[in-house]
């Protein structure tokens, strides 16, 4: 594996793993594996993930698993390059007329915008389970302001490949 792996975590990704395909129960080496990927430096998230997280799973599993293991990983987007990278993407989703109003607010104030401020900030590829779709007017997709702004993305399983995990 490459050192140049360094992926940032969508809110999406850690909720699909603990309610489908990687619950504790089933698949402790994957949560293992994102700690042990994150403590190389190759895995993070950002503070507004952890948020969106507190404010989906107050209290469960998952919330408890990412302030007691994973909240080390979790950067600040207060930066000053961050906020100016995330001044460019809103205006830029402003500006496009084939989205709704009502995505362009919850884009603005959903974790994602920030996700892809801090991956083209810090040159990250983006980790979320969304799709690319040109025609999408109701939501603004993360894959879809990641092409208009060149930056990386993927899903897990690509991931986890790139970063050679093995269960």
């Amino acid at each position: 594996m490459s050192s140049s792996h360094k992926f940032v975590i969508d809110t999406n990704v850690f909720i699909e793993a603990y309610k489908r395909y990687y619950s504790f129960d089933i698949a402790p080496s994957f949560w293992n594996a994102l700690i042990q990927h994150a403590e190389n430096g190759h895995i993070i998230s950002i503070d507004r993930v952890k948020q969106e997280m507190n404010s989906f799973h107050k209290e469960d599993e998952l919330s408890k698993w990412a302030n007691e293991h994973f909240a080390e990983w979790f950067e600040p987007t207060d930066k000053p390059e961050v906020i100016s990278t995330y001044r460019d993407i809103i205006t830029w989703a402003v500006q496009q007329d084939q989205y709704l109003d009502t995505a362009k607010n919850e884009f603005a104030s959903a974790a994602d915008s920030w996700l892809i401020a801090f991956a083209k900030t810090y040159h990250f590829t983006v980790v979320t389970h969304e799709q690319f779709d040109p025609n999408s007017k109701r939501r603004i997709l993360i894959p879809n302001v990641c092409r208009a702004f060149n930056v990386p993305y993927t899903n897990t399983f690509d991931m986890l490949r790139r970063l050679g995990v093995k269960f």
